[in-house]
């Protein structure tokens, strides 16, 4: 098992954090100090709050009291809203979330170069593209999310819509050439996926899929992957898939979507309780398995034990605090699951 974060209040001296429900970190985990929220509701060392604490990439603040803790996420689009820090006491798992996107699949590149071309759209600048610092930002969240940060640093004046508009416009040509296969190993099985889903399977967790994305961009990549996996239909395989947004043709809605994905806890929430059916005081035995600082953060506030797997954006997004294990692979996951029978 790969690293794990500092935990446990007998390191309260030594740590430049201590929050309620999460536990006792250093300097280096990535959260930064601050005077108040943004939206100055609280004030570190007023009314009773000890502390006021973000995430490296700005996108979660916490605010930490004598015994309980309020995170504030602040996403780029759609509201703002306070969530409580619930404390997680490790019990047998009966229920594994995971996240698609660079977590069970391998896409990110591709979706990464979609907003790319996006932007280059936008800018009619074919030369453009993403600087390092940017990749934080334009994975792992919504699409738009990620377009209106774009928007932002690279193309000030432009509407959201227009964005849009350009990213389903290369999204469907690039999904064309992925189904007349042209675009061989744009969807792939992550290293590892398949024998964690039948080593899943054969202890009899549930397993749900979780992904922001919206359902006529995920489902292709879903198909795609257990193509090569061959373990049949993908949904008779997972007990629940939630997805962003409407679902095109079929006139049903998914969660919040666009405006309220991760790092917002809903779609992980809505997985775990209306999906699998497990009710709030059975959260202990659920774990999420996510790549992203964004997804940690969205299952941790859901209420779930979080495993960060190695490979993403989790240490550059500076979420480290929010991820209760930290494993490079995963058979480091399937050891965890069983360590914790």
């Amino acid at each position: 098992m790969g690293e794990t974060p500092m935990r446990g209040h007998d390191q309260e001296e030594s740590s430049a954090f201590n929050i309620p429900g999460l536990g006792c970190f250093g300097k280096d985990c990535g959260l930064t100090a601050l005077e108040n929220t943004s939206d100055g509701v609280f004030r570190a060392g007023s009314g009773g709050v000890v502390s006021v604490c973000a995430t490296g990439d700005t996108k979660v603040e916490v605010v930490s009291f004598d015994r309980s803790a309020l995170a504030l996420v602040t996403p780029g689009v759609g509201r703002a809203a306070y969530y409580p820090v619930l404390p997680i006491s490790p019990r047998p798992i009966c229920a594994v979330l995971m996240d698609l996107d660079g977590t069970t699949v391998r896409s990110e590149a591709f979706w990464i170069s979609v907003i790319e071309a996006t932007v280059k759209s936008l800018l009619d600048n074919p030369r453009f593209g993403f600087e390092d610092a940017d990749i934080p930002f334009v994975s792992g969240h919504s699409v738009s999310e990620h377009l209106n940060y774009c928007i932002n640093k690279y193309c000030p004046g432009a509407s959201l819509k227009d964005a849009t508009a350009f990213y389903f416009e290369h999204t469907e040509r690039e999904m064309d050439l992925v189904a007349k296969g042209e675009r061989r190993g744009a969807f792939t099985p992550n290293e590892g996926v398949f024998d964690f889903l039948r080593f899943l399977k054969g202890r009899g967790i549930r397993i749900g899929l979780v992904t922001s994305g919206l359902l006529k961009k995920a489902w292709p990549e879903i198909l795609s992957a257990f193509d090569v996996l061959g373990l049949g239909p993908p949904e008779d395989f997972y007990d629940s898939i939630v997805t962003a947004g409407v679902r095109p043709g079929r006139g049903e809605s998914g969660t919040l979507g666009e405006l309220e994905a991760k790092p917002h806890p809903w779609l992980y929430a809505e997985s775990g309780i209306v999906g699998l059916g497990i009710p709030a005081e059975d959260s202990d035995t659920v774990i999420g398995i996510e790549d992203s600082g964004a997804g940690v953060c969205s299952v941790r506030l859901a209420g779930y034990r979080t495993v960060g797997l190695g490979g993403g954006n989790i240490r550059q997004s500076g979420t480290m605090a929010f991820v209760s294990d930290f494993c490079e692979t995963f058979e480091d996951v399937g050891r965890l699951i069983l360590e914790a029978d």
